[in-house]
């Protein structure tokens, strides 16, 4: 029964997470955003809702390690799982202005994370509060630097839908209802199918939560960007997966901790964090080498490799 409550949960997070991006998307056409802030803010922060939901689901009910686990584990999951096999699919290019400023953004925010674990085994409510300032501080720099961008920057989102422009007011809060009953459900019943399978097949919490939960909340940005390559449009932004990547850390983290401490239950947190960084930090010779900014189809099999790595030494 425990599989069906994750199967289940994971189809109500896909649905609910396509319903809550769209429905952002649709408003933010309405208060006239740019389509690069729609990308880095709105639909970035809408994508890191079902991670959102589960982490705070899983803090309440005492389970500290699903919620710290989701995040590590979907952080992960969108750099090698999610651009790995897109990036096997159709190339990827990467922007320019992408290591000068959202590369090192997520990979400090990465840093600060690892040093708060060290540091004292948890995420208390002042850290989570210092790690969503934090995230504050990066959207006032990130909405003024895209309203300085030059006009040429402004097609890099071209992927989402221009049709949501002329949706109407009404269709987008029936979006927002349906996608919010989703998630919510969704996240509750994954979290405790999540459990329960841990218990049944003697695997940590963590364990479950590093992969099958990370990897279910991922699928947002899994699906989006495999149907966006299968169609052969213009690459999903890479900004995009790395704000979800900065969203999830700060606002997921932060957010939780604030309502309740998060502590680091299982050790193999730390290690896993090596691999977070590990993945943040390598896609910098992946994106200069040889010297193209793109990720091409050799550079995805490499991400996914290890991915596969990862998750075969989280069951060990």
């Amino acid at each position: 029964m425990s599989i069906v409550y994750v199967l289940i949960g994971l189809m109500l997070l896909v649905v609910g997470g396509e319903f809550l991006v769209r429905a952002s998307v649709g408003l933010s056409f309405k208060l006239n955003l740019s389509k690069m802030v729609i990308g880095l803010t709105v639909v970035s922060f809408a994508t890191s809702a079902p991670e959102l939901l589960v982490s705070l689901q899983a803090a309440l009910d005492g389970s500290p390690d699903i919620a710290l686990g989701n995040v590590i584990g979907s952080n992960i999951a969108n750099i090698a799982l999610v651009l790995g096999l897109t990036a096997i699919i159709s190339t990827l290019g990467i922007d320019s202005d992408f290591f000068k400023f959202n590369w090192p953004v997520m990979v400090l925010f990465s840093l600060g994370l690892y040093l708060a674990l060290v540091n004292d085994a948890m995420i208390s409510a002042l850290e989570g509060f210092i790690l969503f300032f934090a995230l504050i501080a990066y959207l006032v720099l990130l909405i003024r630097r895209a309203k300085n961008a030059r006009p040429t920057e402004e097609g890099q989102n071209d992927e989402i839908d221009a049709g949501l422009s002329k949706t109407s007011y009404f269709k987008i809060v029936v979006w927002l209802l349906i996608g919010g009953s989703a998630l919510y459900f969704g996240s509750e019943w994954l979290v405790m199918g999540a459990k329960d399978l841990a218990k049944s097949v003697g695997v940590s919490d963590y364990a479950i939560s590093v992969t099958v939960i990370a990897i279910g909340t991922s699928v947002p940005e899994l699906a989006a960007s495999i149907i966006a390559a299968m169609k052969k449009e213009k690459a999903i932004s890479l900004g995009n997966l790395i704000g979800s990547n900065i969203f999830n850390i700060a606002s997921v983290l932060g957010l939780t901790s604030m309502i309740t401490p998060i502590r680091v239950l299982d050790d193999s947190i730390l290690n896993n964090m090596f691999w977070l960084l590990g993945f943040a930090v390598v896609l910098l010779p992946l994106g200069y080498l040889p010297l193209k900014l793109e990720l091409n189809r050799w550079k995805g099999f490499i991400l996914f490799a290890a991915y596969c790595v990862f998750i075969g030494l989280a069951f060990s």
